[in-house]
């Protein structure tokens, strides 16, 4: 479960890049996966500096705070040459081109990255979480109505023992560093897009670029913003994505990119808090799913993928999704 969570806010985080994308242009930015590769390969280098520095041994947390900046850095500026390279141009085809062009740069970036820095699986390094402060320092326990009462947990050997409904859970720091990362950045889009002006603009956007560039919106800049905003979220889940799984490759961001597209999908494309609940939804299911039904781990693809069938099949427009009654332009 501890897992699922972890990896499904990594799963949300993508798929929010997919639903802004196609919340303002509709179009499944298949590319998506690669930008979130480039996060996790320029993160790499950042943190293997900091590690030969010692910075990652002596202040872990803010290494990788300085890691996740770097690979969103990475990925903002991959997403905007992308827009404005190969999409911008496509804006009013047919939106068959568009997409086929998004493959097109998702195996284009794939094969860049692979002559650059070789097939070969990289390595994070360890985060070392011995140098992880205390998230939940014990302050000692209590009976109260003759039930002891313990406030706190002891972080022991790097890791948290838990039990819950008679489970014992074994929870990792970097855990906790994951998703209420990951929970943080959703929680600032939201409020970005609900509440500020440029994200007001988007909405409009979304609902009708023509009529909104009518009301002086700059619709050109909206869409760059989006595809900023993706690429935030994107590189800072490449970087998560890969220090969670230790590892990085020109080829990370396929099938991670497939199942937020999944994710999204489960949620409902388009609707944010939608992606957020498809990705959570997607994460627990893979951990989970497997030793309920008596499966190995390893078909946890088979599950992710095998739900995205059947809602493309009886439920297409996705949990919070709704049936447009026009077709939008």
């Amino acid at each position: 479960m501890i897992f699922g969570l972890a990896q499904g806010s990594i799963y949300a985080l993508i798929a929010l890049g997919y639903t802004l994308v196609y919340g303002i242009l509709l179009m499944i930015n298949f590319a998506h996966g690669e930008v979130f590769m480039a996060g996790a390969y320029v993160g790499f280098f950042a943190i293997t500096a900091m590690d030969n520095s010692g910075m990652l041994q002596d202040q872990a947390l803010l290494a990788l705070l300085i890691t996740v900046f770097t690979g969103i850095t990475a990925s903002v500026v991959i997403a905007v040459l992308l827009e404005r390279i190969a999409y911008r141009p496509l804006r009013n085809m047919p939106r068959l081109i568009a997409l086929i062009t998004a493959i097109g740069a998702s195996i284009t970036l794939q094969q860049l990255f692979l002559r650059l820095f070789g097939a070969s699986t990289r390595r994070y390094p360890d985060a070392n979480l011995y140098a992880f402060p205390n998230l939940f320092p014990n302050q000692g326990c209590e009976v109260i109505d003759e039930v002891q009462v313990c406030r706190g947990i002891d972080l022991i050997d790097g890791r948290y023992d838990v039990v819950v409904l008679g489970l014992e859970l074994r929870i990792l720091p970097i855990h906790f560093v994951v998703f209420f990362t990951a929970l943080v950045l959703m929680a600032a889009l939201w409020f970005y897009v609900q509440r500020t002006k440029t994200g007001k603009a988007m909405r409009a956007v979304a609902e009708d670029k023509a009529t909104a560039a009518l009301m002086g919106v700059n619709v050109d800049s909206v869409i760059v913003t989006t595809f900023v905003l993706g690429a935030v979220l994107a590189g800072a889940g490449g970087v998560l994505f890969a220090l969670y799984n230790n590892q990085v490759s020109p080829f990370i961001g396929f099938i991670p990119g497939i199942k937020a597209f999944t994710a999204a999908v489960l949620g409902g494309i388009g609707n944010i808090p939608g992606a957020m609940f498809g990705g959570l939804f997607l994460g627990v299911a893979e951990s989970v799913l497997p030793s309920m039904l008596g499966l190995s781990s390893q078909l946890k693809d088979v599950i992710a993928f095998g739900m995205l069938v059947l809602f493309l099949i009886f439920r297409p427009t996705g949990i919070f999704g709704e049936v447009l009654a026009t077709k939008r332009a």
